[in-house]
């Protein structure tokens, strides 16, 4: 990466809050407590899924696994951008970029696909439920977690390296808190075609196609059970998978706000307060959703608070 002079580049500005100026402190603090909520809420999911034997089905066992991609995913912009929030000159080199941006991507899309995957356990076990045992056993679970780490590590690393062949030349200012691909890229002036491409192709693989996936799941699903249900049986349908489908609004309607929107890709500054939203306040949502409104997961940490106290 050079600059007009044909230097090499060496470090980023992640302009971000500075705007904010002394309210940066404010948003400090704030940022700083959901992120502790975040990992105390999704650590508490994963001792509970792990120690509780009535939460080892391979519904627990993906929201087990969704719980340490948040955690990953938060630990990955988080602690950067608090000490930036502290830091008047805030840097980061061409090295740190390219980790950011390939681990943000690489939990991004893991989450995509596991929402996907707890999508058809749900399908699996309301509409086949005589064949759910054998569609959703060990192995099968396994191999859909593991293929969402895979896809995850994939479009990282092809995303990101077409990100960062290209050269950059004159501003090195990224309007973003954090290294997003479409931020990022706004800064090369090279041809940007193939990067493009990795970007649409990923978002049209990972975003449109496994929600379109989940909407299918969920609409047979609402087929099944106004046909053959009881009333009850009916509400408690519902209660088991609204948890899922709140968690899967916040994430894809974000995403697709941020990287779908008229003019995301050439706006110069990107709309701060969607990313913060999906970065910081969303992985924050869901061990709330998961525990609040799941009578399995709040009865686990019933029997563990009464049995320890």
């Amino acid at each position: 990466m050079d600059d007009d002079n044909g230097t090499a580049v060496t470090e980023f500005i992640l302009l971000g809050f500075s705007h904010l100026g002394a309210y940066k402190l404010v948003l400090f603090w704030g940022v700083f407590f959901i992120c502790l909520i975040t990992l105390l809420g999704n650590s508490l999911i994963i001792t509970l899924t792990l120690l509780d034997s009535a939460l080892s089905t391979p519904m627990y066992f993906f929201l087990r696994h969704l719980s340490m991609i948040e955690i990953l995913y938060t630990t990955t912009i988080v602690p950067r951008m608090l000490t930036d929030l502290l830091s008047s000159h805030p840097v980061i080199s061409p090295a740190g970029c390219f980790t950011q941006m390939y681990f943000f991507a690489l939990f991004g899309i893991a989450e995509c696909s596991l929402l996907t995957a707890m999508a058809y356990d749900r399908f699996a076990a309301i509409c086949r439920p005589l064949h759910y045992a054998t569609l959703m056993n060990r192995q099968v679970c396994v191999g859909m977690v593991g293929a969402s780490y895979v896809m995850g590590i994939t479009t990282g690393t092809i995303n990101t390296m077409l990100v960062f062949a290209l050269p950059f030349h004159g501003t090195n200012i990224i309007h973003q808190f954090f290294c997003d691909n479409l931020a990022v890229l706004r800064l090369t002036s090279g041809d940007t075609f193939w990067a493009d491409l990795g970007n649409l192709g990923g978002t049209l693989i990972f975003i449109v196609t496994p929600f379109a996936l989940i909407l299918f799941s969920y609409v047979r699903i609402l087929i099944t059970i106004l046909g053959v249900a009881s009333a009850q049986g009916r509400q408690k349908v519902f209660s088991t998978c609204s948890s899922h489908l709140l968690v899967v609004t916040l994430f894809y309607g974000t995403a697709s706000i941020a990287y779908m929107r008229p003019g995301a890709n050439a706006a110069e500054d990107t709309d701060q307060i969607i990313s913060l939203f999906y970065t910081v306040v969303t992985p924050m949502l869901n061990p709330f959703i998961y525990t609040l409104r799941n009578k399995e997961v709040m009865g686990a940490l019933r029997r563990k608070l009464t049995k320890h106290l």
